[in-house]
């Protein structure tokens, strides 16, 4: 299984928010309908968390250059 992280991670790593986020709601999608085999829905976890963590740091990215753009502003 750790073969197929690797391209799952590259793959995601260059996704914008707005991709990785409308992915992530397609993959929660499809666990929560069901009727998918044990090793795909692990799979559908796998990236729904590596795109959970896309969306994260985008996020913290943005939160970073708010703080920098509001300190630059109080000063």
């Amino acid at each position: 299984m750790s073969e197929e992280k690797a391209p799952v991670a590259a793959d995601i790593k260059d996704m914008s928010y707005e991709q990785a986020r409308d992915e992530l709601v397609a993959v929660v999608g499809k666990l929560e309908q069901g009727g998918v085999s044990l090793e795909e829905s692990i799979g559908l976890w796998e990236r729904g968390e590596a795109l959970a963590t896309r969306c994260e740091e985008w996020l913290q990215g943005a939160r970073e250059r708010l703080d920098a753009a509001k300190k630059a502003r109080a000063e």
